[in-house]
C-alpha cells in the first residue's frame, strides 16, 4: 500500500511560484545503513537505487555551468554512493558549500570508516539525524543500537573539530517527531538537546533543526495502518501559518533524484510530481535552463501543508 495516493487529489494548498535558484539537492539512492520508521524515501539495507556515475558527472557539469551556493546531498544514506567522494571534491573545487544529510551510524560501518575525515577536510557541513536524546526514542524510532552509534558518531566529529567554537566545520542535528505530532519550539528544544547531550556524553552541535514528518512512503503507510493517516493530515491542515509561506525551500531549491530528473522539493520526488518540459515530458537535470525556472509555478498538494504548519519545517528546519 502507499500512502501517497490520499495526496495527489486537488489541493487548495495556495499557489507558490520560485525565485532564484540557490540549492541544489541531490538524492544519490535510496540504500541505507538503517530502515527508520519515519522515513519518507522507503530507504534501507536493501535497496538497489544508486546515482550511477554518469549522472554524476552530469550533476557536475551543471554545477560547473551555473552559479549555484549550494550542493545539499542526500539519500538514504548518500555516503553509500560509490562516487560520495567525486561529487563532493568536484563541488569544493568549484567552490560550491556541500552539505551532508548523514546518519552518523554510517561513520563507524565497515569501509566508511574515513568518511569523517573526508568530510572534515572537505569541510562539509555535517546535518546529521538525531530524532531524540534519549536513547529509548531514538532506538524505538530508527532501531536497536542507533543511539548509541550517533553518540559515535557525533564524538568523532566533535573530535576533528565539527560543533566546535571557533572552528569553520558545521555540525547540525535534526530532530523529528516520534508520531504524528508537529515537532516543538526550535528554539526551546535546541536548548534541551544542547544542555544534555554536552552533560551527557561530552557533545557539541551548533544548530539543531525541528522537521515535520511527511504523511508520505514509509511514515504515510504507516498513519495508515494505524488509522491515523486523516487525521495527521488535518492536523497539517488546521495548523497551517500563511506567515511560513515566504520561507518554503521549494522557492530556491531543485531537488534531483538518483536518475538525474527534477522536482521541486524532496517530497515532489517520492510523490513522483517531476517538473515537466514543454512537451510534457519530465524534465532531466540536463535540460534545466536555470533563467526559465525563476518565476515558474511550484507543483503542490495537500503535503505541502507539511512545511507551513505551526512554526513550519524545511530542510534548514522550522521556518518562523
Amino acid at each position: 500500500m502507499h500512502a501517497t495516493l490520499p495526496l495527489l487529489k486537488v489541493t487548495d494548498f495556495p499557489a507558490i511560484k520560485r525565485h532564484k535558484l540557490e540549492t541544489l539537492q541531490v538524492n544519490l539512492g535510496y540504500l541505507c545503513n538503517q530502515q527508520c520508521l519515519h522515513c519518507h524515501v522507503n530507504a534501507g539495507p536493501k535497496r538497489k537505487e544508486n546515482m550511477v556515475l554518469e549522472t554524476i558527472q552530469q550533476v557536475i557539469a551543471f554545477l560547473q555551468k551555473h552559479r549555484i551556493k549550494s550542493l545539499d546531498l542526500t539519500g538514504g544514506a548518500p555516503e553509500m554512493n560509490p562516487h560520495f567522494r567525486t561529487l563532493v571534491v568536484a563541488a569544493r573545487e568549484l567552490d560550491v558549500h556541500v552539505i551532508d544529510r548523514c546518519n552518523l551510524t554510517i561513520l563507524s560501518e565497515p569501509g566508511y570508516e574515513g568518511i569523517a575525515e573526508f568530510l572534515a577536510e572537505q569541510r562539509v557541513e555535517v546535518v546529521a539525524s538525531l530524532p531524540c536524546y534519549l536513547q529509548e526514542n531514538v532506538d524505538k524510532q530508527r532501531g536497536k543500537g542507533v543511539f548509541d552509534g550517533s553518540m559515535v558518531g557525533l564524538k568523532k566529529l566533535n573530535a576533528l573539530g565539527y560543533g566546535k567554537a571557533n572552528s569553520d566545520l558545521v555540525l547540525n542535528l535534526v530532530y523529528n517527531p516520534t508520531g504524528p505530532v508537529l515537532p516543538p519550539s526550535q528554539v526551546e528544544l535546541e536548548s534541551d538537546y544542547k544542555n544534555i547531550l554536552q552533560e551527557k556524553y561530552d557533545i557539541v552541535f551548533n544548530n539543531l533543526f525541528t522537521i515535520t514528518n511527511m504523511p508520505i512512503k514509509r511514515f504515510g503507510s504507516t498513519l495508515i495502518s494505524k488509522g491515523q493517516f486523516s487525521e495527521y493530515m488535518q492536523l497539517l491542515r488546521n495548523s497551517y501559518s500563511a506567515d511560513n509561506l515566504s520561507s518554503v525551500m521549494c522557492k530556491s531549491l531543485i531537488s534531483v533524484d538518483y536518475l538525474g530528473y527534477i522536482y521541486d522539493c524532496d517530497f515532489n520526488q517520492m510523490l513522483d510530481l517531476p517538473m515537466r518540459k514543454a512537451g510534457k515530458g519530465k524534465m532531466h537535470i540536463n535540460d534545466i535552463k536555470v533563467d526559465a525556472l525563476q518565476d515558474k509555478s511550484i507543483i503542490i498538494a495537500d503535503h505541502c501543508y507539511g512545511c507551513t504548519a505551526g512554526q513550519g519545517s524545511s530542510c534548514g528546519g522550522a521556518l518562523g
